[in-house]
């Protein structure tokens, strides 16, 4: 099988809303290895692999992305491969112009509420309870790239 490497530019929300762990997973799935990280301008991408798993990375990266992000820009080109042996996460990339765009704050899930009002919860009572597809985002965003703690 011949390899090769795509490397992908998603702009516009992507970024708090749980863009990178989806990555991993579909790259994992796929049996691909590179990296994914945040930038200034949105998530950067480095992904190996047979061309029809690539082909596909690519499709499912747009039809099956996390519900709150807002991919308003998709650059791809494919690359010489690197030889990389497995996909991580990796730290954010401060060195660019911040362009990338921050979501409103989100109102609580039907699963983040399910967990403040279960007393068996760990979280029971808890009025902060947040995922990646709900709560605070522009309230509480203090610098870009953003990175979930």
């Amino acid at each position: 099988m011949s390899v090769s490497r795509l490397r992908v530019t998603a702009r516009g929300a992507v970024q708090g809303v749980g863009f990178r762990p989806f990555v991993w997973r579909l790259a994992r799935e796929l049996r691909l290895a590179g990296w994914v990280k945040n930038t200034a301008q949105g998530v950067l991408i480095e992904v190996e692999g047979g061309r029809e798993n690539l082909d596909e990375f690519l499709s499912r990266l747009q039809t099956q992305k996390p519900a709150q992000s807002i991919i308003q820009h998709l650059d791809h080109s494919f690359l010489e491969p690197s030889g990389f042996q497995t996909f991580d996460i990796l730290e954010s990339d401060e060195a660019l112009e911040k362009t990338t765009l921050v979501l409103p704050d989100l109102a609580a899930c039907p699963q983040c509420c399910s967990e403040v009002f279960d007393p068996n919860n760990r979280r029971f009572l808890y009025p902060f309870t947040n995922c990646t597809q709900c709560g605070p985002r522009f309230s509480i965003i203090e610098a870009l790239p953003y990175d979930r703690a």
